[in-house]
């Protein structure tokens, strides 16, 4: 059954703009610009400015899956302005058992180069994504931190990091080795 009109809000803190033009979502923060592009959605985005800034989602005459689509569209947004105020934070940690993974960082912590996994001699090379940058953290060993302000920058920089780590022609019961996510944070804490 198709329903008349759905609809949801988000509001938008202060300190954040948002713009929508033809469905190209442009969020601007302390910490920098987001652009999204939502066009392959038919849906009607607008801008309510008053009191409290807010986005209106909505969908006519919407199937269940494509009413599916505002909560999708909602936290997209609810992300970005996230990420243009806070930023977001991944820590991962080199896990290994008798081999020790050397992790360096290269071209100001835009590319990360690791070597001695699993005691062998290939060379492997991860680019960070547009926006990103790794370091080492100075509390823990063998633990570095990727952030930036686009969490699917983020979270995919991570995973081709943890990705390039997987252990192939071995039990995966017994070679544990690699590099794996510890936490998801952002980067100003509340």
């Amino acid at each position: 059954m198709r329903d008349i009109l759905k609809t949801e809000e988000l509001e938008i803190p202060d300190g954040v703009t948002v713009s929508v033009k033809s469905r190209v979502i442009v969020v601007t923060g302390p910490r920098g610009t987001l652009t999204k592009n939502v066009r392959h959605v038919n849906m009607d985005i607008r801008l309510i400015k008053g009191k409290a800034n807010k986005v209106t989602l909505g969908v006519w005459q919407g199937n269940r899956k494509h009413v599916a689509c505002l909560r999708t569209i909602r936290s997209l947004i609810s992300n970005m302005v996230t990420g243009v105020t806070k930023g977001f934070l991944y820590k991962m940690r080199a896990v290994y058992a008798h081999f020790p993974i050397n992790c360096i960082i290269q071209e100001d912590g835009h590319r990360l180069e690791i070597r001695n996994f699993l005691g062998e001699k290939t060379v492997r090379h991860v680019d960070m994504l547009d926006g990103v940058t790794i370091s080492e953290s100075k509390a823990q060993k063998d633990e570095i931190i990727i952030e930036g302000a686009d969490i699917q920058n983020v979270s995919q920089s991570a995973a081709s990091i943890q990705g390039i780590c997987r252990v192939r022609n071995k039990d995966i019961r017994k070679f544990l080795d690699g590099i794996y996510v510890s936490e998801k944070t952002t980067v100003i804490q509340d």
